[in-house]
């Protein structure tokens, strides 16, 4: 006789075994469609779902659904770091060091404040909502822009954009989210010294751990003496994802900024004078690019499973409300308060106007969602049923255009041409 324990063991490999069936079916089927992946995945996520056929079931509350959430999550931040090229973004780090701080602050605000007049929430639950909201995603725009080959600085700056804000995003969501579980959602007001002490704290340790983190792996596989390491570099990697969120998240720090910084840091070792075979790297390209496949399905289908069909029906208008004032207004917005200061890039009207319209929203804001409901939020239902439909709404729409709306901006450039900015 089975004890309760094998068969809760059985669920789970079964849950596992079915995730990665379909997403590698649709994995699949997204390359050849040139689609972006999870797109399907969220899309099967909600049809394998209780509330459709039912055959997965990860409740948003237990173990298995907050250590698939941070592990993927984190490995994706990782993967987004090591897509970066340092070199590009010393010649335009002044609108992006603004856009992933004081950008995603803007973005998050201007959101909330109109969720809150729209939803009739709490102030602070719909900045929370805003918060989440508030990062784009490298695991969409890396593979856009290498079927959309436009101008190298631009496609530069919204990779590391995506990457960095990916990071901020999160540690801002945590900020409010603390604040929202606290009480401060029905006081109706924010200590504004406190919150910036905290963002400040939880950023700052964990690029202190990422830096570490990233130096030591890099010193373990890449150093002429030390790269005892080296035939195990995947599983670093993981090592790398894993040990750099627990120790940030152990001394009080980020564990998602120390993921994202610990990937700049491998992804770019040649700068801290670590060099590697052609072949290793390649390995290390290759798995890293794998895994980050694998997390997305994860993270996707089961948020897709956990979202709730019928608050998406009685709050659509309001979503779709939420939504365009998150893309159509607080997005450009974002992007030439804190781009047209920066008079060094010498940005164009037009660069910054391809800019505004990318911003898919995904990975990190559906691990944020996620974690809202399980961790109890008020309002969490409806904040993730919109956040939901913000990430469809953002990549079917956005990713699917960025090529024509790239084309009227005459941004283009053809494959063999030299990418000027």
């Amino acid at each position: 006789m089975e004890t309760a324990g094998a068969l809760n063991a059985q669920h789970i490999l079964l849950a596992v075994a079915i995730i990665l069936a379909v997403g590698s079916v649709l994995g699949f089927v997204a390359k050849r469609l040139r689609v972006p992946d999870i797109v399907l995945f969220l899309i099967a996520g909600i049809i394998l779902g209780p509330q459709v056929a039912g055959v997965l079931d990860i409740p948003a509350a237990s173990t298995l659904s907050w250590a698939i959430i941070i592990f993927t999550a984190s490995y994706i931040l990782f993967d987004g770091g090591a897509e970066l090229e340092l070199k590009i973004l010393g010649k335009m780090w002044i609108s992006l060091a603004i856009i992933v701080t004081i950008g995603v602050l803007i973005t998050a605000f201007i959101t909330g404040f109109a969720a809150q007049w729209i939803l009739g929430i709490p102030v602070m639950v719909a900045l929370l909502m805003g918060a989440a909201m508030a990062a784009t995603d490298p695991a969409t725009l890396v593979p856009v822009f290498r079927q959309v080959h436009v101008r190298d600085r631009v496609a530069q700056f919204v990779v590391s954009e995506s990457g960095f804000n990916d990071a901020t995003g999160a540690v801002i969501t945590f900020v409010f989210l603390g604040i929202v579980l606290g009480g401060a959602a029905g006081a109706g007001h924010i200590s504004v010294g406190g919150a910036v002490i905290d963002l400040v704290k939880d950023a700052g340790i964990g690029i202190g751990v990422g830096l570490v983190i990233g130096w030591l792996g890099s010193l373990f596989v890449a150093h002429y003496r030390f790269g005892i390491l080296v035939e195990y570099l995947p599983l670093l990697t993981l090592i790398a994802v894993i040990g750099g969120y627990i120790a940030a998240t152990a001394l009080g720090g980020s564990g998602f900024m120390a993921a994202f910084v610990a990937g700049i840091v491998m992804g770019n070792m040649h700068y801290f004078r670590f060099e590697m075979e052609r072949e290793e790297k390649e390995r290390f390209q290759e798995f890293v690019g794998t895994t980050s496949l694998i997390a997305r399905m994860f993270i996707f289908i089961l948020l897709g499973s956990q979202v709730k069909l019928g608050l998406i029906a009685e709050y659509w208008w309001q979503g779709l409300a939420v939504v365009a004032v998150f893309m159509f207004i607080a997005r450009p917005v974002t992007v030439f308060l804190c781009a047209l200061p920066d008079r060094g890039a010498r940005w164009r009207f037009r660069e910054l106007l391809f800019i505004s319209w990318c911003r898919e929203t995904g990975v990190i804001p559906g691990a944020m969602a996620s974690i809202l409901v399980a961790s109890g939020a008020p309002y969490a239902d409806v904040l993730a049923a919109i956040i939901f439909m913000a990430i469809l709404i953002t990549i079917i729409l956005q990713a699917t255009t960025a090529k024509w709306v790239a084309g009227r901006l005459g941004l283009l450039v053809d494959d063999a041409a030299q990418k000027t900015g």
